[in-house]
């Protein structure tokens, strides 16, 4: 498995943990869902700048 999945999968349980505990605590849906969309993008983006591979230019030879 590759470590953007795993970056992702992991990800996706934070925010289900957070979205859990949000909701146990009386948050209206809206902000849940604002909150889920936040950090799935943040999410994202880190996995992105992890794991994406340098690319070479000429002078790297």
């Amino acid at each position: 498995m590759s470590n953007f999945a795993l970056y992702l999968i992991g990800i996706v349980f934070v925010t289900g943990g957070l979205a859990w505990a949000a909701n146990e605590l009386g948050a209206s849906p809206i902000w849940i869902g604002i909150g889920i969309i936040i950090i799935i993008g943040l999410g994202i983006m880190a996995a992105v700048s992890k794991t994406r591979q340098k690319e070479k230019s000429d002078t790297d030879k």
